[in-house]
Parts: structure tokens; C-alpha cells; sequence
């Protein structure tokens, strides 16, 4: 499916920024330096204020272009979990906030003054079982009181903002147990001493963190949306961190398949490329295959999520496909480099520690099939 002339735009610009940042320049990162320079790179060139309206200094785009920013950092041998947040926790900020929240933290994104990379949902024991999670905002006055803990909190460490969902009313007191959540833009610079932020260290470069709140205090205009419909305002924003996955494990699979054609076509042995072997070419192309298919379902729910239509089904696919195809081309590429795979020169070892990841984050494949499961086909629930 051939990209409109302002993607294929966007495509190149993003590409052309991404080459002068190569394979030397993320392998020297690892293994917990941020992309800082990479960052501010994208901040600059205006790609990582794409979804912001124009009237706030941003490119005023949809998802689609958003997602093609984050494909080709990927698919150039990049990693664009270094500020992907700050495209997906749009959903939920320019649906739900008010007027007044746009114009005073926007414009200051759009700029790269502010950064709003960190998305503090998940909890260490509750783990994907959002609606029992224990942070919890209570109002005092004119201020809303947060305590609480959150665990894989990434790059809370390089954010200003946070966006945290947090009961406002207790599970016990709720008909509904996905009703008392709410949302809150969380300043974390003004937190002070009553926020901590841990590093975790992980098999890649993630700048994970664990984030403990001990009775933060934030003004009552800090709730975004309605109190109380914090569970649904974030569904927005979590239908646009799938299919911006999506794209991104699109773009690692693009590369896997270019990195291991290449090296088929180039590599001889015994008197003849390894790639005219059957056994190399066949899982090569299967890969690729797997890849293109789970990006037609990315478009359709990117093209679903433009049109502000239902996608809650088709961005779980896209990010189930595309990430199983990722990890399939993973394999392939290290495959068919045999050992020098596991060399750092090659970064198919990097790329391929990265793009593991998203067979369980930011959700696990095996809630999504539980999700179609019951959701879409109707079957009894199994949890």
C-alpha cells in the first residue's frame, strides 16, 4: 500500500536526519546513556511535535504521520523508545484536557521546553490489572494529595511531565471497576523531594524506572478529563501507543529483513552466496512477508484512529503482528549471520535485545489474544 506524497515527505525527512545518527552512535550509548543529542535532534526538526495542533506550535498531523516518524527511526537502525511517549500520551492530552492545559503546556512541548515522556500507569503488583492498581489521589481542598508507586515508568528520568492515573475513589466504593480512576499532568520538577525515581536496569537501553510518590501534592487544574473517567480518557491514549508500536516493530522488521538480505547476498561460502541457499532465502522471505501483512493492519487502525472511529481491536492486532513479525525477522537476520550476529559491529545483537520487548510491553501478546478472544469473538472470559 503505497504512502500519500506528505508521508513519503515526512519518510525521507526523518531518514535523512537518522543517518547521522548510525550504528556507532547507538552502540555508544549502551548500556544506559540517553540519546540526548538524537532527542533534541527530533525536538528541533519539529517530528516529535507531529500530532500537536498547529494553533500550539506543532505540525498539527495524525497518527499516520506519527507513525512513519517512528517506523523510519526504527527501520534506519535507531530506537524510538528514546521519546516515542511524547506521540502516544497525545491521545489522551488533546482529547480530554482542557482548553487551559493546551495552551500552557503545549506550546512548551511543540518547543522542547518541556518534555512529556513519561506515562505512569503500571504498578509492580498488579502488573497489567490496571483497575486494581493502589496509587491513589485525594482531594484536599484545592489540591489533589498522590500516593503510590509505579513501576516501568520509561524515561521518567528525561521528562518533565508525567501523565499518572491514580484512583480518586476507591475500588470498593465504585459500581464499575474500571470507574474512580482519574488523570493527572503530573509536574515532576515541582514534586521535589516527595517524588523518587529509580533506575532499572534491563537487557537494553530503556532508561526504565520504578517512581515512588509520598503524598505529592498537585493543583486540582492538574486532573485532565473528568474525575473519575481517568480509565476511559486513557484508552485513547493506549490505542495510539499500539499502533505507534506497531510501527516501530514495522520499521525493526524492515530492518532485520534488509540487514539479512544484504549479508545473504554478500556472504560466500563454499564457492557461492549463502543466500541462493533455499534454507536462507525461504525464512528471509517469510519474514518479509510476515512484516508487510502486519503492516496493513497498522494502516487500518491508523487510518481507523484518524477518523476518530472505534479501533480498539484492530491497534491490538497491529501491535500482536507486528511485533511477533519483528521477532520472527530478529531471528532470521541473526540466523543468517551466524556468529558475527552476536558481534556488536553489526547491531543485529542491539536490534534484536530491542524489539524483544514488545512481545510483552506495553502489553503482553497474550492479554491481546484474551482481549480478541473475548471481545471481538464473543468467548467466555478467561481471567
Amino acid at each position: 500500500m503505497p504512502d500519500p506524497d506528505d508521508l513519503l515527505e515526512i519518510r525521507r525527512a526523518v531518514r535523512a536526519l537518522c543517518d547521522g545518527y548510525p550504528g556507532e552512535y547507538w552502540r555508544s550509548l549502551e548500556p544506559d546513556r540517553y540519546p540526548e543529542e538524537f532527542v533534541r535532534a527530533l525536538t528541533e526538526h519539529g517530528w516529535l511535535a507531529t500530532l500537536i495542533p498547529e494553533e500550539y506550535g506543532g505540525a498539527g498531523l495524525g497518527l499516520a504521520a506519527a507513525s512513519a516518524v517512528l517506523e523510519e527511526i526504527n527501520a534506519s537502525g535507531g530506537n524510538a523508545a528514546a521519546c516515542h511517549a511524547q506521540m502516544y500520551t497525545m491521545g489522551t492530552l488533546l482529547r480530554h484536557g482542557s482548553d487551559e492545559q493546551k495552551r500552557r503546556y503545549l506550546p512548551r512541548i511543540a518547543s522542547g521546553e518541556l518534555r512529556l515522556q513519561a506515562f505512569g500507569v503500571t504498578e509492580p503488583t498488579v502488573g497489567s490489572d490496571t483497575t486494581r492498581i493502589g496509587t491513589s489521589a485525594r482531594r484536599v481542598g484545592d489540591t489533589y494529595v498522590i500516593r503510590g508507586q509505579k513501576i516501568w515508568t520509561s524515561r521518567a528520568l528525561h521528562s518533565d511531565l508525567m501523565l499518572l492515573l491514580a484512583r480518586t475513589t476507591p475500588l470498593d466504593d465504585v459500581e464499575r471497576k474500571t470507574d474512580g480512576l482519574s488523570v493527572f499532568l503530573l509536574d515532576m520538577k515541582s514534586a521535589g523531594s516527595r517524588l523518587t525515581i529509580r533506575p532499572i536496569a534491563t537487557m537494553m537501553n530503556h532508561a526504565t524506572t520504578e517512581v515512588f510518590l509520598d503524598d505529592v501534592e498537585v493543583a486540582a487544574d492538574a486532573l485532565v478529563g473528568s474525575e473519575g473517567d481517568g480509565f476511559r480518557h486513557i484508552l485513547d491514549g493506549m490505542n495510539a501507543e499500539r499502533i505507534l508500536l506497531a510501527a516501530e516493530c514495522v520499521g525493526d522488521g524492515r530492518w532485520f529483513v534488509e540487514k539479512a538480505t544484504a549479508y545473504a547476498c554478500e556472504r560466500v561460502v563454499f564457492g557461492r552466496p549463502i543466500g541462493a541457499n533455499q534454507g536462507v532465502q525461504f525464512p528471509i522471505a517469510r519474514a518479509y512477508a510476515a512484516v508487510e501483512a502486519a503492516d496493513l493492519v497498522r494502516r487500518r487502525a491508523t487510518a481507523l484512529y484518524d477518523r476518530g472511529e472505534p479501533c480498539g481491536a484492530e491497534a491490538n492486532m497491529a501491535k500482536l503482528l507486528a511485533s511477533e513479525a519483528s521477532w520472527q525477522a530478529a531471528n532470521v537476520c541473526l540466523d543468517t549471520h551466524g556468529g558475527f550476529g552476536f558481534a556488536r559491529e553489526y547491531d543485529v545483537e542491539r536490534k534484536f535485545r530491542e524489539t524483544r520487548l514488545y512481545s510483552v510491553a506495553p502489553v503482553s501478546n497474550n492479554l491481546v489474544l484474551a482481549y480478541l478472544a473475548e471481545h471481538v469473538l464473543g468467548l467466555p472470559r478467561s481471567y
